[in-house]
């Protein structure tokens, strides 16, 4: 056997077991949870992936930034001039900026019920709680109270969630988790934030 042919075989029988795995694969009738988490760059964006993809199938997405209050990003820009998204920012900014732990539980408790409120409502197949994991990571709102959300949800809506450590409960309940790792970043070389890439 020469090594085309031995390529193509190899190639049917990774087809023919690929094929198998999609005619088993059911539909849970239910959205999914999902979690970009993890020290690298890209766990929002690949989230605004998913929303322009859902998009594309004439979804219905809602989006509620946890962190990221005073930041003026590119995707938020584009959404809101579009008008294509529900767009919510809650809270004042990176939790530096505000050095006021209670104006920053109250602005999480204020967002975590806005994005409890969507993804209740059976109006979205898409809600992304963007950077919600931060506030869990600093104690800003329990996993309880978000485990509790995301399992009252609309069986139409699957929630995405990103942000570093996410808590393991979370990650034991979420459907698809992916932790995104960092090889190397232009800031750790001084280079600043540039738009159009990092926000």
């Amino acid at each position: 056997m020469t090594d085309a042919q031995d390529h193509k075989e190899k190639m049917k029988a990774v087809q023919a077991e690929h094929r198998k795995k999609v005619s088993e694969a059911v539909d849970p009738g239910r959205g999914l949870v999902l979690i970009n988490t993890g020290k690298g760059k890209g766990k929002s964006s690949a989230a605004f992936g998913v929303v322009i993809r859902a998009l594309g199938w004439g979804q219905k997405v809602a989006v509620v930034q946890f962190i990221k209050g005073k930041w003026k990003t590119g995707e938020r820009r584009f959404f809101e001039e579009h008008n294509l998204v529900t767009w919510h920012t809650m809270g004042e900014g990176f939790t530096w900026d505000t050095q006021d732990r209670d104006r920053d539980i109250a602005a999480a408790t204020a967002a975590f019920a806005k994005a409890r409120e969507l993804m209740e409502s059976g109006d979205y197949d898409l809600v992304v709680l963007d950077e919600i994991n931060i506030a869990l990571r600093y104690e800003y709102l329990s996993v309880d109270t978000v485990l509790d959300g995301l399992k009252a949800r609309s069986d139409r809506t699957s929630a995405f969630l990103t942000g570093r450590d996410a808590p393991q409960a979370l990650r034991d309940y979420a459907d698809l988790v992916t932790e995104m790792t960092v090889e190397k970043h232009p800031f750790e070389a001084g280079i600043k934030a540039q738009r159009g890439v990092d926000f």
